[in-house]
């Protein structure tokens, strides 16, 4: 059996190792989106429209 400092350590990385995915992800999704907008530039102006849109009429 693990004993506290190890388990402690593998949640560490663990946790590091998902930040650090989360990070990729969010990075690739980020250039998906600009790659979307440039190719299609009407549809990512209606998007945005409608965005702003949803937040204009949103209630906090």
């Amino acid at each position: 059996m693990l004993d506290p400092e190890q388990s402690n350590r593998a949640d560490l990385e663990s946790d590091a190792q998902r930040r650090r995915r989360r990070a990729q992800f969010l990075r690739e999704l980020k250039e998906a989106r600009e790659l979307r907008d440039r190719v299609q530039p009407r549809r990512a102006k209606t998007a945005r429209m409608r965005h702003a849109m949803r937040m204009r009429t949103f209630r906090w």
